[in-house]
């Protein structure tokens, strides 16, 4: 009877050892797994950044050339009124103005949010660090 036992438990132990075994390895793989998926999905996100971004400069660069187109417009229906040379100053001037009183709102919004929010919480965090220590 007594072998009977030693044999059970050694049969008992090497199948444990063959369990955790198996164990050890599906989580290795399944881990591996799972690196990959990670590796494949942030390849695929990088790709479709890429893909919009490009469309974004694309998109932007044809606003910017009909913009232009429109302004070369607006020259040529002037110079029906005025001098071809008249009608581009106008529109020229015009042009700078508008862009500068949008540079002046800028600027001024920018200075406007100097990070309140951000400069009293860091203070806050300061704070509590000072405390404890």
């Amino acid at each position: 009877m007594t072998s009977l036992n030693s044999n059970g438990s050694s049969n008992q132990s090497a199948s444990t050892t063959a369990l955790l075994g198996r164990l050890f390895d599906d989580a290795t793989a399944l881990l591996r797994n799972e690196v990959q998926l990670a590796k494949a999905e942030f390849t695929n996100t990088a790709n479709e950044l890429k893909a919009r971004a490009l469309a974004l400069a694309v998109g932007g660069v044809l606003l910017a050339v009909g913009g232009l187109v429109l302004v070369a417009a607006a020259v040529l229906a002037l110079a029906n009124v005025v001098e071809p040379w008249l009608a581009a100053v106008i529109v020229g001037v015009a042009l700078a103005v508008v862009g500068a009183i949008l540079l002046s709102s800028a600027r001024k919004r920018l200075a406007a949010g100097k990070l309140d929010r951000t400069k009293a919480s860091l203070e806050r965090d300061a704070d509590v660090v000072a405390r404890r220590t």
